[in-house]
């Protein structure tokens, strides 16, 4: 299938007006990034994140009002799917009192199940507690009332004592007991549990910039030799643009679009890296015709013809290309669920500005590398 069939568009001409269109949509990013900052997810800031899915859809002003007798400092609370709440926290660990409160309310769990039974906290570890009780049955019982509960809980099984169950009692824990208490009449499943340390936190804040800066450099190296060294620094120039141009977008349009988490995570780290392999891929599909036309046309010293007919022969496949890697992602955007909404977000912008930089980006800085030193490129 082929459209565009004898397209004479001369792109070059407009160059200017993208570089100028680039520029305002870069600089309109970074002035929003100076004014409201970053916006990492638990990823990279560390803390506790909690996605909890409950049976009747909450106000996410109720929930914002109720979090603050919660405990947990001044925790964000945002939607997630349709009765969905995430919750974060920056906090790690729960103090004394929130530790005693949600042992207390564990042990009343164990008095639930059987007012008169025998218990005994045998060791601590971290925020692992094994409690011990008077027979393997009683344990076993223990344990199926606990998960019933939403708790975590298992058997402990050690040689000749079979009578140990093994209970979960950390912060995440404690903000369940709490939901409990404050939405009584609203059953709740917690669908995901992230925990990740501040140390953590910035150590992946530093291999994220390092993956994306090698993955460039070695795309520069590629081309370098596959084209001239201008091909791959214009091809590098392109991937940097989109990154930028991408990167930008996220930021403007945080908290703009209803549902959609626009932080910056792994996942999201993952559609970048993917976007950069996207777009060098449009990119060399340019620079082969480009290549294909001096050699084809060796007589006739035009770049700037040579370029626009490149690109003219190309677009045909670009639009195709595009578009149905789009509809891909579209369909993932609509339907993959809360947590792959932002990759896939990421990765449409990424996909657009890739296609948009391959043919007024990465061209027009070999045509106007050039002109500036007035030498004729050959292969």
């Amino acid at each position: 299938m082929r459209i565009f069939h004898n397209l004479n568009v001369d792109f070059m001409a407009h160059k200017k007006k993208f570089y100028l269109l680039s520029a305002v949509i870069i600089l309109a990013g970074i002035i929003s990034m100076l004014v409201s900052g970053l916006h990492f997810g638990i990823d990279f800031k560390g803390g506790l994140e909690v996605v909890i899915n409950f049976d009747k859809k909450i106000a996410l002003s109720e929930m914002r009002a109720k979090a603050k007798d919660m405990g947990i400092g001044n925790p964000e609370i945002k939607t997630f799917g349709e009765n969905g709440i995430l919750i974060r926290t920056e906090l790690q660990t729960m103090n004394k009192e929130q530790t005693e409160e949600l042992k207390s309310y564990t042990e009343n769990i164990f008095k639930e199940y059987k007012p008169d039974i025998n218990f005994q906290l045998k060791s601590v570890n971290n925020d692992e507690y094994i409690y011990k009780f008077d027979d393997a049955l009683t344990a076993q019982k223990i344990v199926e009332f606990l998960l019933n509960k939403g708790a975590q809980a298992g058997r402990v099984l050690e040689e000749n004592d079979e009578t140990l169950v093994s209970v979960r009692l950390g912060l995440a824990d404690f903000i369940k007991m709490k939901l409990s208490n404050l939405f009584p009449d609203n059953e709740f499943e917690v669908i995901k549990v992230d925990k990740v340390g501040p140390k953590v936190g910035d150590e992946l804040k530093g291999t994220a910039i390092i993956a994306i800066v090698l993955s460039i450099l070695g795309i520069l190296i590629y081309l370098a030799f596959r084209f001239k060294f201008i091909f791959a620094v214009g091809a590098v120039v392109a991937l940097f643009h989109d990154v930028l141009i991408t990167f930008s977008m996220y930021i403007l349009l945080y908290d703009v679009i209803p549902g959609l988490n626009l932080e910056i995570t792994l996942t999201v780290l993952a559609a970048f890296l993917t976007l950069v392999g996207y777009s060098v891929n449009d990119t060399v599909i340019v620079f082969d015709r480009i290549r294909e036309q001096l050699k084809i046309y060796k007589n006739i010293d035009n770049l700037y013809k040579h370029i626009n007919d490149a690109i003219n022969k190309t677009m045909s496949r670009t639009i195709l290309t595009g578009s149905t890697t789009l509809l891909t992602i579209v369909v993932l955007l609509l339907f993959g669920g809360e947590v792959l909404r932002a990759f896939a977000f990421t990765l449409i912008i990424g996909i657009i500005t890739g296609t948009y930089s391959s043919i007024f980006v990465a061209s027009a800085i070999v045509l106007d590398y050039a002109e500036r030193i007035k030498k004729k490129i050959e292969f």
